[in-house]
């Protein structure tokens, strides 16, 4: 194995403590614990809480728009959706072509949304000012895994 330069090694360091890609990665996981813990009392996920959110305002919703409005993969955007189907919140509206399921808002689906919106906007004022009090700088610290 060659030996470290001292290049090599600032370099290293500089990614450890710097690299922006990392840090929005962190700062997603600290700032989505924030909105799933906020949101428990009410049993439902941000992720989840989006993808109704989403759907109420099309009114009719189409597996794809949803993934490009949110840009989602297909495959969680199903996870999810199986998920909220199993719990009443969303129904599949039947349509000529099977593959594309359209779904809608389902009325318990709507009492959830009316249920989170305390919770979902106690989440939004406390991400709000962790963003704003100290940006990036608190984000390591709120975070608990720094990478240096």
């Amino acid at each position: 194995m060659p030996p470290k330069s001292p290049n090599f090694d600032t370099a290293i360091d500089r990614i450890a403590t710097q690299c922006i890609a990392v840090r929005m990665r962190l700062l997603n996981r600290v700032i989505t614990s924030i909105y799933d813990k906020a949101l428990r009392p009410a049993q439902v996920k941000i992720s989840q809480l989006n993808v109704l959110v989403a759907a109420a305002k099309l009114q009719l919703a189409r597996p794809q728009d949803i993934c490009r409005i949110l840009q989602l993969d297909a495959s969680t955007l199903s996870r999810n959706l199986e998920r909220m189907k199993t719990r009443d919140w969303i129904q599949i509206v039947p349509g000529p072509d099977a593959r594309t399921q359209p779904f809608r808002l389902a009325p318990a689906g709507r009492r959830l949304l009316q249920r989170a919106l305390p919770l979902w906007e106690r989440a939004q004022t406390e991400a709000a000012a962790i963003l704003q009090k100290k940006g990036f700088a608190n984000l390591a610290a709120k975070s608990r895994k720094p990478l240096a």
